[in-house]
């Protein structure tokens, strides 16, 4: 979506749209970040969210079919992983926007 690039087509626009509305739910956000850190289970994802295991399971629903997560069978256990380069890469580009802002915003108030 450069701005040498050709304009996206309204059914493109509306993927994009729907990938970032996907990643507006803070609890959706907050199980990205777990899985940032590592592999776990739904269990392990109760513990460190306090979600209930119908919430989890459906925003890791989402996540899934967006490519954010995958998941492995470890027995009887289900085993969820981030896809670490992707999730990476957007924690980072967030961030890194997000520290701009603050410092433009800080330089603004220092010269007042």
């Amino acid at each position: 979506m450069g701005a040498s690039g050709p304009m996206p087509t309204p059914q493109l626009l509306e993927e994009f749209s729907q990938f970032f509305r996907l990643l507006s739910e803070p609890a959706r956000l907050q199980l990205l970040c777990l899985l940032k850190q590592g592999p776990m289970d739904v269990a392990s994802l109760i513990a460190a969210s306090g979600f209930s295991q119908s919430h989890i399971s459906r925003q890791l629903g989402q996540l899934q079919r967006a490519g954010l997560v995958r998941c492995e069978r470890d027995g009887v256990r289900t085993i969820w992983h981030a896809d670490s380069d992707l999730v990476d890469d957007l924690c980072t580009l967030v961030q890194t926007r997000l520290k701009q802002r603050l410092e433009a915003q800080l330089q603004q108030l220092q010269t007042v």
